[in-house]
Order: structure tokens, then sequence, then C-alpha cells
């Protein structure tokens, strides 16, 4: 069962604007986390991210009561192409927004199940009792060398190349979205995060954060502290979900 939320975004110490987009959403449906890292010239990022967000908030607040785990995937499947069919038709039909696009990854968070859906290099990460999990594989070049083992994960985070990304929303006109769902029992946090934070705090880092007691929007806080000390070169965002431990 979800104990508390938190979600926060910051421009970082580079940026002009802020492209990411986010939100944790709490209906009788259930909680959804949600993270979009938009990209494409000019300030056409924000827009794009934008439009992602307001047909997950249109959609989520349409939702009948419950679902099941089956039906909330197949929601987020549906939602995620048609926040893709509505950036590239904005794209389309307005010059300045012209090749822009969207990562995005949700979570839709129940006592029973927690469906996923994402497309592009933003993360979503687990923490169990067996520790912190990347659930998310990032649809990036970078990620392909390392799966076919022409890189690996340590030449991965510095590889000048690393922010090339092969898949997102709104780029073409069909899109490729992956989606799983888990049994929830064993999960005692989720995080979702744009990659402002993730290029720049090492998993060891994260455990170390996300394991904290503190409420969550101090460990969020932390998070971004940490990614704009490191430069914070780009936008960053976190959104948190942290599970009550079942009583034995």
């Amino acid at each position: 069962m979800v104990e508390s939320t938190a979600f926060l975004t910051d421009i970082g110490k580079v940026r002009s604007n802020n492209e990411d987009n986010g939100a944790v959403l709490t209906s009788s449906s259930g909680t959804l986390a949600f993270v979009a890292d938009g990209m494409g010239g000019h300030s056409a990022g924000d827009v794009a991210s934008a439009i992602a967000l307001r047909i997950m908030k249109k959609n989520w607040d349409e939702l009948p009561v419950s679902l099941s785990a089956v039906e909330a995937e197949a929601f987020l499947q549906e939602t995620f192409v048609e926040m893709n069919q509505a950036i590239y038709t904005h794209a389309k039909e307005n010059k300045d927004c012209e090749g822009m696009g969207t990562t995005a990854v949700a979570a839709f968070c129940t006592e029973d199940y927690i469906a996923i859906a994402h497309v592009g290099d933003s993360r979503l990460y687990l923490v169990t009792e067996e520790g912190l999990k990347q659930q998310t594989m990032d649809h990036s070049l970078v990620a392909e060398l390392v799966k076919n083992g022409q890189l690996s994960h340590e030449e991965a985070e510095d590889h000048p190349r690393k922010n090339i990304v092969l898949r997102a929303l709104g780029t073409e006109s069909v899109v490729k979205v992956d989606t799983e769902t888990i049994a929830a029992d064993a999960i005692r946090l989720l995080m979702i995060c744009s990659d402002g934070l993730s290029d720049k705090v090492k998993d060891t880092e994260l455990a170390t954060e996300l394991n904290r007691e503190d409420e969550l929007s101090q460990i969020a806080k932390s998070l971004v502290a940490r990614a704009n000390d490191r430069g914070g070169e780009d936008n960053i965002s976190v959104a948190l979900v942290r599970f009550t431990e079942e009583l034995e």
C-alpha cells in the first residue's frame, strides 16, 4: 500500500528553461508517478513534455475506481500512444516545434501491483530488501552497446554519446512502448527520474539516499542538490513513491 509520495523538478545550473514535466497523481484508482523529459529545438522540449503530462492527467481523471493489473497496463500503453500522436501532430502543425519529443516513464501503483510504461532514457528504480534495481532499460545508443557487449557499464557512464536517445514520444508517427507489471508486495520504494539525475548520481549514492528514513520531500531535495553540486547541466526531475512495509 502506498504510504507517501513526492515530486520535485529543478531547472539545474545551466539551462535557461525547464523541459521536464511530471507529477504524482492519487485517486481511488491508485497512485500514478510520471516523469517526462522533453527534447527538441528552441523551447519545444517543454511543449512536448507538457502535452504528455496534460494527456496523462486527463486520462487518469477519467479512470474507473479500480482496474485489474492487465487493465492498468493497457491504460498506460494506450495513453502513451495517445501522447505520441498528440506530440507528433503538434510538431507537424507548428514549425517552431519541429523535431520535438519527450521521454516518459509512468508507474501505476496499487497495493497489489505496479504497472510500468516507458519510452526513452528516463528511468524507474525499485528499492527492495535486496537493494536498488534499475527496472527500466534505457532506449539509448549506449544502452544498446552495453546490451550487445560492445561497452562495459563503466565505459557507458562517461561515453561521449550517452545522451543519444533511440526512442521518444512524438518523434515518429508510431512508437513502441515498453510495458510490464510487477507484484507490489516486495517493493519498499519506487523512483522515477530524468537523466539529469541518473547521469550525475551513481547507483550506490541513489541507494544511500533512498534508504533514508526521512520524508520523501527531503530525499527528493537531497537528490536534486547532489545533481546540481556536480554541475547541474541538465534539468532534474524525481518522483518518489514509498510503500508500507508488510507486517509479519
